[in-house]
């Protein structure tokens, strides 16, 4: 369910709220891998979590970090979907799950992106890594430091497509969250290609030219109905992994697995994480588009300078609270001295239930504000005595 802003409560809401209370007092769910995590995108809640934070070999949910290096480069400008990657006889080589990429084979940033997220390809992995990076060690490397900037503290790479199996490649369900996340809110044009249930591609080489199908590794595309994607995995070490992403009602989840027994129980633990946190999740959104009055300035050279929020608010409740009762408190001073900086936070908007803070989003100066000068003062004088002579 999804609030916004403050709402009035009506008695003909209170079957449906009772109704939603006891769909909340159901029980933790029942899942077979070892470690696991449900969270929330837009907020960053988890929901719930077992064993989030051990360290495991993540197989091909590797790529989800290079997928959002790939996104962060498009981004940036210095690379664009029409590129052209050349597949070089190492990235060729690579075994496992794989495209069959041809040395000197040539598809645009895009198609190979495709391999990437719906036939997990390691060859196009590595193929995309080199031509970002020069060398997958280089990128294995700007691999890292994106995770140690996200504050993954159990994580480290080895390669950018999962295939290594050694202990010095690990990382975490929670940190698999971390990442999922940033790649699906920074970049949503992900699920351009993590909603692909089959698409062919034409490999052409000097052999000649073929078609090749890609089938996604995904089988809840097929399987829940609100699955948005985002990434399989499996090696013998790492047994089954996904991180699985679904949207629902304006709820977006993440459910990480790892470890399962088996791709089946991959799935369907993948999908009773989901269902269960749209089943007890509540959002309470406010984009804070209200008008908020200008702020008086002292001894500046304007006499007052607007303020607006930062941002919106967002608060994932899963303790079955009634949102409706959310009560907005805008904080912001009677007045301002001089000089004012623009960006400079100004006040607050405090988000209470009950008596309890939910958070606050802060509120900033809109405009620089000079302090007055002597000149400034005189022809604020003279302008007055014209608007004074005027109005004689």
């Amino acid at each position: 369910m999804l609030h916004r802003g403050k709402r009035i409560l009506s008695f003909l809401l209170i079957p449906v709220l009772l109704s939603a209370l006891l769909l909340r007092a159901q029980a933790a769910p029942e899942v077979s891998a070892p470690s696991v995590i449900l969270m929330e995108a837009s907020t960053g809640r988890v929901v719930y979590e077992v064993n989030a934070d051990e360290k495991r070999s993540p197989a091909s949910i590797t790529k989800i970090m290079t997928l959002l290096l790939i996104f962060e480069q498009l981004e940036k400008g210095r690379l664009s979907l029409e590129d052209e990657v050349i597949t070089s006889q190492y990235a060729s080589s690579m075994g496992g799950s794989q495209v069959y990429l041809a040395q000197g084979e040539v598809q645009t940033l895009d198609t190979m992106i495709k391999c990437i997220v719906v036939s997990s390809g390691n060859d196009a992995s590595v193929a995309v890594a080199e031509h970002i990076a020069g060398s997958e060690e280089a990128f294995v490397a700007l691999m890292n430091g994106k995770a140690k900037e996200l504050g993954m503290t159990n994580t480290h790479f080895e390669d950018c497509c999962g295939l290594t199996d050694s202990d010095g490649h690990y990382t975490s369900a929670r940190d698999v969250a971390v990442m999922s996340r940033e790649l699906i809110t920074k970049y949503p044009a992900i699920y351009d290609y993590s909603r692909i249930w089959m698409e062919d591609i034409t490999h052409t080489t000097p052999q000649g030219t073929s078609t090749f199908g890609l089938s996604s590794t995904n089988k809840l595309l097929k399987q829940y109905t609100y699955a948005t994607g985002l990434k399989t995995g499996s090696t013998q070490k790492a047994r089954y992994c996904i991180s699985a992403t679904a949207s629902k009602d304006g709820l977006d989840m993440i459910a990480v697995v790892m470890g399962a027994p088996d791709p089946k129980a991959r799935f369907q633990d993948a999908q009773t994480l989901l269902s269960y946190g749209f089943s007890v999740s509540d959002l309470y959104v406010d984009e804070n588009q209200d008008p908020l009055s200008a702020v008086p300035v002292e001894k500046g050279v304007q006499e007052e300078v607007p303020i607006s929020y930062a941002g919106e608010f967002r608060y994932l409740d899963i303790e079955g609270n009634l949102l409706d009762q959310v009560e907005k408190v805008v904080e912001v001073p009677g007045s301002v001295k001089a000089p004012v900086e623009k960006g400079q936070k100004a006040g607050c908007a405090r988000y209470l239930l009950g008596d309890r803070e939910l958070g606050t989003v802060d509120i900033l100066y809109a405009q620089d504000v000079e302090k007055a000068r002597y000149l400034d003062y005189l022809g604020k004088t003279f302008r007055q005595f014209l608007l004074d002579l005027s109005g004689a």
